[in-house]
This record gives structure tokens, C-alpha cells and sequence, in this order.
């Protein structure tokens, strides 16, 4: 999924004012001074607590980052605590069952230790909660890392064993090795309670339960370790290896005997901690960041960290995304470098991969929310982690949060002429807790809003949406673009497999300018086979598609209801007069539903895919291509002589595999839209003869798809298997209807020659002359020169031959917040141009649309104008996004632009090449 989190202000500062981080504060520059901040969000939680959520750009890849910094001990009265219970839970889970106590809520969660994750599912390191052990270390009494909270709320890293002792009858007292512990100890005797964060207890020898400090039953004979049940609360199991000392110690004991079990925290330095959360790597040592490499858990990954100040007060709670072509992870020595320049002085790696997770909450929710994007996919159950409680406030309302109703990926306070968008106002108190009391509507500006809270745009122009109660008081800037000129579904087509299955879809529409805003259900009108099909709304701004019939294809049309508003200047809440409701745009999206598979390659021309152990063979029908595999583990692979573009819609691959009972195991190997790698496994080919097997596609991978090789991996010897017809398993819609811009900006000869000056683009090797019937001051045949001023406009010459992240992103945008600097202060130039080559692959997705993104910002903020020019592109094509023009020159034949840097409308005319 593409993340690009809003630019905000002091991001468009930086771009303004000078290079990155010129006008970030001292301690946020230091922090991205190896890369770029590309955005920023920010919220206060609670008196105490704020989130600052922030992508970076980085020479290698791009990074997700959100960041808790929590005042500990202060007047904002936030405590931080252990968060767990029976078994693995998700954090949002267990944080909303989590018992703040009175008068207190609970405002964030993150996830916590390592865990047993193949066995018992508790975690590996010590736990407190309300100053009592819960579980000691898996390796033993001895002292094991975590991070704790003492009585006054402070915090800090440090390392807590177990101080154990067993009483026997008689007097005799044995040392207690674990406590709740997630793998039992390989001698001595081990404790067990109800307070055992697992999903189950370890398998252990013998076992006796102790309830008051009496037995209340013998030990069952064992011959090896076994599954116990849960202690129920108040009796302690006490468990033991079988065949040992203690073993026999526990098997003399007899209902009724006295036995004392004692069992506490032993931090290495001060006072116990009220709460603690084990973890594993220190990650700055005394105001040192460590060194990992060389260690096996320094590769980049999705991590969470927890560190503190030199006084611990102020705590960092850090999470960052990874695997992810948006988030790429950090190392652990990164990520101490990180913490360091955060201010930590004291930090420690908590759990990460698929575990990390962090939840905070919005002023006025009852409910958590989650701000980052684990890697799973989905929350993982995890066995503990750390929650943040603040005071619960008055619940007197003091404010309004108003946002639009719908989902966070779309900027949706944007809306067009004549057209609604659904608000919510959630009331908070002066602690930012709950407060339920109903506000009432107003807004001013270029539109009015009603008592139910939705917004209707009047007329192009700025807006701001206000809901009031007596004193309280919030407000939410709006956007009322240009009159709607279309609309674009997305996605464009919806395939289903089956009856029942569901999928969503969202309206977006453009104004002339290109300026995007979602169209609400609400404006739509729809027609559908509803013999076929069911449609609803999905209360988030979309709709819902959900398959009637096993098979079928058809086609959804959506029109806007009302696309234009003909009224005067409305002021405060005044009535809309003069309304006029009319039919507006209208788009077709494809359905359907059922799976069809669709041929990829026949493999008949096997004596063209080339690669190691690749020869043709008979296949299953006709022509096949064999993959020999000569020695255990080892691989054979076959490039195809063109790629092969997988259907947008394809759920799964098909091939045709012929095994000789060895066991290799066939794969197909794709690239995404960014160029990624995607390999897609088959089952292991342990059958003699011929079998079609599927290949299921990832839901993660970004289309569209292209297959690029066939490959195999030998089983535990030699062998081969034979390849024949590949296909897709795809939903039968057909093509998405696209409709046809012509974008003002193209132009005849007479209207390119009008322009105070002209340009032309051309293929290398063209002419240079600077004359001819176009008349150009220059010829660009290439986006590698040095950057230029002519005639008010700045071109910059962006070198598209390296990969964004393989340093090629980091080093362009560099050079374009450069450039949008040194354009907004000169008063002579009026535009920016940036000149690239097509280059679809080594340029990804998020640095194209942060380029776009900051360009609009340059262009609403400064007044100038700003175009992107691409060379060598398959076909000509120009249009505009957000007011910032494109031109996409082909790869033949000269095109010619106009130009006139201060237009008052379209600076810029294009002839395209003939």
C-alpha cells in the first residue's frame, strides 16, 4: 500500500526555505540528517504525551516512522504499565480490556518482549505489573534486560533477576529457578501461577500444587515432560526436570504439607520497578549508541524501541515499519543511532517484525487507533507490551475534533461545487478525554453546513466548518475546488471469485485544474443488474460490491447526481437559494464475478527461455521446458524471452508441472509495479507424471505483475521437472472504460507560436538548431545537463538512471527542494520545470508522487507555476495534477512548447511531435 502522509507546514519550510532541515528545530534536523523528512503529522494524546508520525527518505529505502514522547513523573499524571494477560492477544485487544483504575484512561499501547512463538507463547524476558513479578527471564534466575517504571513514574533500562526460594517441610530451602518462565529450567524447581502470560504452560516433569502454603495434591508419577493446566488463581504449581534431585523432593510431598513459595524481582541497580517489559538489545548505552553489526538480528526490519532520558523523565517510544516497499526497517545499530538522536540516553529493542504495533488515542475517542502498518498485515497477537493511562478527565466538553467521515487514505476535506461531504465532530474535555455532549453546526466561507453535520459546497473557494457548545468550540478548513469536470473510479474494474465475496470502490473526481476530492455515495446515482449484484455504501466515503451469482459480467454506472451549484455568495448559515440539481459526470465500472484462467505462455517456444539447467522437453501438450537440477538445494531457472504481463485482477497462477518423483519444487518469479521481486511458490513435486498445481499470488504485491522467469528448486538430490502452459486465474470483467482528456495545453503551430518563446524536445541525435518552423530557443534531448534559468522559468534536469532506492530518490529530491527554493525567492522566475527521462522502474511510486506532492505545495503556496517534462516516453501525452502541468514527449519526432512563465492562465502550449 502507497503511504504518503500530508505535507504539513514545516515540511513546506524546508522546501522554501532552503535545504533539508535548514528550519527543523536543532534536535528533529540532527535526527534526519542521513536523509530527507519527506512529512510529518502531529497530535497531542493527553497533558504529556504526543504522536509525531514521519516518513524519511533515505538513500536505500523509504521509512514509516511514528513516535511517542511522553513527559514520565510530571503534572500530566502519565504512568506507564505492563499490558498482558492469559495468552497472546493483539494490542488493541488486551489494551481495551487493560483496567486503567479509577480515574484514569488508558491513551496508548505498544507491543512488548520477544515471545515463545512456536511453543507457549509467553515472552522471553522478566514482567512486573503494579510492583508484583509476573514472570521471571526464560534463561533462569539471572538478571535479563528490560525496561521499568518506578512509583514516582520515571523510567529506565535496566536488567532484573529472580529471587526465588522454595520452603520444604523440614525447613530445607531450595532456590526457585523460574517464575512463570516461558520454557522451563533444565534443573532445579520452577514456579507457576495464574499470572502466566502464555497461551499454555511448558511441558514439564513432575509437578505439585501449593494453595495457602499447603499441597493439596500429590505428584503424578511422569516419565518425561508433560502439559499442565493453568493454575487456577491463588494455587501455585510447582514443577521440577523428571528424574532429578528436586524431582524426587516433589514427589515425597503429601496433600497437606507445608510448603512456602517466595518469589520477587531483583533489579541490578535501584529500587523495583512498579512495572517492566523485558527486551533484548541495548541500543544506547549511558549516551553511547551500540554497534550490532556483525550480530545475526541486525538486518533491516520493523522494529520498536523504548528509550529514556538521562533523568527519566522523558520517554521514546519509537516504532518503525519494514518490509515494506514503503518502510524498508532499520538495522539495530540504525535504529540506536536513531534513539540517540532523539535524545536517549538510556534505550532498548523491544520486540519487532510482525510484532510491532503501536496504538494511540484521538482526542475525545473511547477506542485506541492504529498508526503504524505492521508487517503482517494485521495486529499480531503478542503476549504483553507497555500501555500508557493518563487522568480521565472532567468529561466536560472544552473542544471539538472534526473530521470528515471516511477513511484516512484520501484527503477528504476537499470537495466540488454543488456536492456534499458527511463531517463528525467528537467532543473532548480539557484532559482531550471523551466528552458526549452534541455540538451544534455552523460554517463559513463557500458553503454551509446543516444540523446533521454535512457540508454543502456553494462555490469554489476556502471554507471552514465550525460545531459549538456553549464555550467549546472546533473547526476544520475545507477546500471547495473547481466546478467537477470528471470522475475516475478506483479501483477501475472489480473482479470477485464467488457469491458472497465482497470488494470496495471509491469515486474520485477532477476538477479543469486536475485537483482530486472523493465523491460521496450520497452524490451518486447507480445503476446495476441487482439480480447479480448487491451495492451499498461502506460508511467511509465508498462503496461495497458484493457477488449474487457464481458467474456473471456486467457493468456498474455511476453519474453524479448534482454537479453544479448556481447561487450567490452565501454568508454564516444561510439557506443555498438558486440551487439547481443537474446530471453530472458518469463513469462505467466493469464487473464480474466467477474465475476464468487466461493463457500466459504455451511454453512453445521453450528453446527461447535461457538459464542455467533450461532446455526444452516434451511437455504436456506439445513443447515444454525443462528445468535439470544436478545436485540437493540446488536451483535451475529459465528467463522468458519477452516479459509476461499478469491480468490486474489475476487471484492465482496456473502451470502445469511434470515430476519425476524427486521432490523439486517449481516457482514463478514476477516483478511488480516498482520492479520489486515477487516469487510465487508451487507444492513440492513429489509425484511421477503430470499435474496442473496453482500458485497463489500475494495480496501485498502491487500491479501490475509480469512474470520474468520459471525456476525450480532441487529436493533433498538430483532430479528434474518439466514446465508446460502457465495461466492466470482471473475474474472475467473486461477493460475499464477510459475516457478521453485533451488537455487544453495542447496546441496547433498558431497556438504554440503565440507564446512569447518556444522549446522543443527531441529524441538524441535530433537536430540542435535553435530555429526552423518552430522557431525553439533550445532543443532538450536529454534530462542530464546542468540546471538553467531562461526566460522566467527554471529548468532542472532530474538524472533518472539510478534507482530511488538505490540513492537516486534521495539525491533528486535534494536537488528539487533546492530548486523550488531558489524559484520562490527569485522574482523574475515564474515557473519550475523538471525535466526527467521515462524511467517507470528506477523511479517508484512514492518518489513520483512525492515530487507531484511537492510541486502543488510550491505552486498553492508561492502562485508560481510548475511543470514536469518526461523525455523518451512510449506516446505523447499531457495533462495536469493539482495545477502542476506534465508533458510526456515521445520517443520519435519533435515536440514543440510554448512558453510564457507569467501567463495568467496555461503558461505552457504543446505541439506534439507529427
Amino acid at each position: 500500500m502507497l503511504s504518503l502522509r500530508p505535507l504539513l507546514p514545516v515540511l513546506l519550510a524546508v522546501v522554501l526555505a532552503g535545504p533539508a532541515g535548514t528550519t527543523l528545530p536543532a534536535r528533529a534536523a540532527d535526527a534526519v540528517a542521513d536523509g530527507i523528512e519527506t512529512s510529518r503529522t502531529g497530535r497531542q494524546i493527553a497533558p504529556g504525551i504526543r504522536l509525531e508520525s514521519y516518513d524519511r527518505l533515505e538513500a536505500d529505502r523509504w521509512l514509516r516512522i511514528d513516535e511517542l514522547r511522553v513527559e514520565l513523573g510530571g503534572s500530566g499524571g502519565v504512568r506507564a504499565e505492563y499490558l498482558g494477560g492469559h495468552g497472546p492477544a493483539t494490542v488493541g485487544d488486551t489494551a481495551a480490556r487493560h483496567r486503567a483504575g479509577p480515574g484514569r484512561r488508558v491513551v496508548a499501547a505498544v507491543n512488548g518482549d520477544f515471545f515463545d512463538i512456536r511453543g507457549t507463547g509467553a515472552p522471553l524476558g522478566p514482567g512486573l505489573g503494579g510492583g508484583k513479578l509476573l514472570h521471571s527471564a526464560a534463561s533462569g534466575p539471572g538478571a535479563a534486560p528490560a525496561v521499568g517504571f518506578g512509583a514516582d513514574g520515571t523510567g529506565r533500562v535496566l536488567r532484573i533477576g529472580l529471587d526465588g526460594s522454595v520452603t520444604l517441610p523440614g525447613g530445607a530451602v531450595r532456590p526457585l529457578i523460574g517464575y512463570n518462565a516461558a520454557r522451563p529450567a533444565s534443573g532445579g524447581l520452577s514456579a507457576y501461577t495464574a499470572d502466566h502470560p502464555g497461551a499454555q504452560l511448558p511441558a514439564v516433569g513432575i509437578a505439585v500444587p501449593v494453595r495457602d502454603g499447603r499441597v493439596t495434591a500429590a505428584a503424578a508419577s511422569v516419565r518425561g515432560p508433560a502439559r499442565r493446566r493453568r493454575p487456577a488463581p491463588g494455587t501455585t504449581l510447582l514443577t521440577a526436570p523428571a528424574g532429578g534431585a528436586s524431582a524426587a523432593e516433589l514427589a515425597a510431598l503429601r496433600p497437606g504439607d507445608a510448603v512456602a513459595v517466595a518469589a520477587r524481582a531483583l533489579p541490578d541497580a535501584g529500587p523495583v520497578p512498579a512495572a517492566a517489559v523485558g527486551g533484548r538489545e541495548a541500543l544506547v548505552v549511558a549516551g553511547i549508541p551500540q554497534d550490532h553489526d556483525g550480530e545475526p538480528n541486525n538486518a533491516a526490519a520493523p522494529r520498536t524501541a523504548v528509550g529514556f532520558s538521562r533523568d527519566g523523565r522523558r520517554l521514546r517510544i519509537l516504532t518503525v515499519d519494514g518490509r515494506q516497499r514503503d518502510s524498508g526497517g532499520l538495522t539495530l545499530t540504525e535504529l540506536g543511532r536513531m534513539m540517540h538522536r532523539l535524545g536517549a540516553y538510556e534505550a532498548l529493542n523491544l520486540d519487532g517484525g510482525g510484532s510491532s504495533t503501536l496504538l494511540a488515542a484521538l482526542s475525545g475517542a473511547t477506542a485506541l487507533t492504529l498508526e503504524n502498518s505492521p508487517s503482517d498485515g494485521r495486529q499480531r497477537p503478542v503476549p504483553n507490551g507497555l500501555v500508557l493511562t493518563a487522568p480521565a478527565g472532567s468529561g466536560r466538553t472544552t473542544g471539538y475534533r472534526i473530521e470528515p467521515a471516511g477513511s484516512s487514505a484520501e484527503d477528504l476535506t476537499r470537495v466540488f461545487p454543488g456536492l456534499t461531504r458527511t463531517l463528525t465532530a467528537t467532543g473532548y474535555d480539557a484532559l482531550l478525554g471523551p466528552a458526549p455532549e452534541a455540538p451544534v453546526w455552523s460554517a463559513d466561507g463557500a458553503g454551509t453546513v446543516d444540523a446533521a453535520g454535512v457540508f454543502h459546497a456553494v462555490r469554489a473557494g476556502r471554507a471552514t466548518a465550525h460545531a459549538r457548545r456553549a464555550t467549546a468550540h472546533g473547526a476544520l478548513p475545507l477546500q471547495v475546488l473547481g466546478p467537477l469536470t470528471r470522475i475516475r473510479p478506483t479501483p477501475a474494474r472489480i473482479g470477485l471469485a464467488e457469491p458472497g465475496e465482497k470488494a470496495g470502490f471509491r469515486l474520485i473526481g477532477y476538477d479543469a485544474q486536475g485537483a482530486a476530492a472523493v465523491v460521496e455515495p450520497r452524490d451518486v446515482a447507480l445503476e446495476f443488474d441487482r439480480s447479480r449484484w448487491n451495492v451499498t455504501e461502506d460508511g467511509r466515503g465508498g462503496f461495497t460490491v458484493t457477488a449474487l451469482v457464481p458467474r456473471a459480467t456486467g457493468r456498474l454506472h455511476a453519474t453524479v447526481r448534482a454537479a453544479t451549484v448556481r447561487a450567490a455568495a452565501v454568508r454564516g448559515a444561510a439557506a443555498v437559494r438558486g440551487a439547481t440539481a443537474v446530471s453530472g459526470p458518469s463513469v462505467d465500472i466493469p464487473l464480474g464475478v466467477g474465475l476464468e484462467t487466461l493463457p500466459l505462455a504455451d511454453l512453445a517456444d521453450a528453446a527461447a527461455w535461457t538459464g542455467p539447467g533450461a532446455v526444452p522437453a516434451e511437455g504436456h501438450a506439445g513443447a515444454g521446458l525443462a528445468l535439470d537440477l544436478p545436485r540437493a538445494a540446488g536451483r535451475a531457472s529459465a528467463a522468458a524471452p519477452r516479459p509476461l504481463p499478469v491480468p490486474e485482477l489475476a487471484r492465482s497462477l496456473t502451470l502445469w508441472v511434470g515430476g519425476d518423483g524427486s521432490g523439486a519444487r517449481p516457482a514463478v518469479e514476477l516483478t511488480d509495479a516498482d520492479g520489486a521481486a515477487v516469487t510465487v511458490s508451487g507444492p513440492v513435486a513429489d509425484w511421477t507424471g503430470w499435474r496442473e498445481v496453482t500458485l497463489v499470488l500475494p495480496a501485498t504485491a502491487q500491479p501490475p505483475l509480469t512474470v520474468t522467469r520459471l525456476s525450480a528448486k532441487a529436493g533433498s538430490g538430483p532430479g528434474r521437472v518439466v514446465l508446460d502452459t502457465l495461466g492466470a486465474r482471473t475474474p472475467p470483467t473486461g477493460p475499464a472504460a477510459e475516457p478521453v482528456v485533451r488537455d487544453p495545453i495542447v496546441a496547433t503551430g498558431a497556438g504554440v507560436r503565440a507564446k512569447p518563446w518556444r522549446f522543443a524536445v527531441e529524441p538524441p541525435g535530433g537536430s540542435r538548431a535553435g530555429d526552423g518552423d518552430a522557431g525553439a530557443d533550445f532543443v532538450l534531448t536529454g534530462a542530464d545537463g546542468p540546471e538553467f534559468v531562461h526566460r522566467g522559468v527554471r529548468f532542472l534536469p532530474l538524472d533518472t538512471t539510478e534507482p530511488t532506492l538505490g540513492g537516486g530518490g534521495l539525491h533528486r529530491m535534494r536537488a528539487l527542494r533546492k530548486a523550488l527554493a531558489a524559484t520562490a525567492r527569485e522574482p523574475a522566475t515564474g515557473a519550475l520545470a523538471v525535466v526527467r527521462a521515462h524511467a517507470p522502474v528506477t523511479v517508484d511510486r512514492k518518489e513520483t508522487a512525492l515530487t507531484a506532492q511537492l510541486l502543488a505545495e510550491f505552486r498553492r503556496t508561492t502562485g508560481k507555476r510548475a511543470a514536469v517534462i518526461t523525455l523518451g516516453a512510449p506516446g505523447f501525452t499531457a495533462g495536469r495534477s493539482e495545477g502542476v502541468l506534465s508533458v510526456a514527449a515521445p520517443r520519435t519526432g519533435r515536440t514543440v512548447v510554448g512558453v510564457d512563465a507569467f501567463a495568467p492562465a496555461d503558461w505552457l502550449a504543446v505541439r506534439p511531435a507529427s
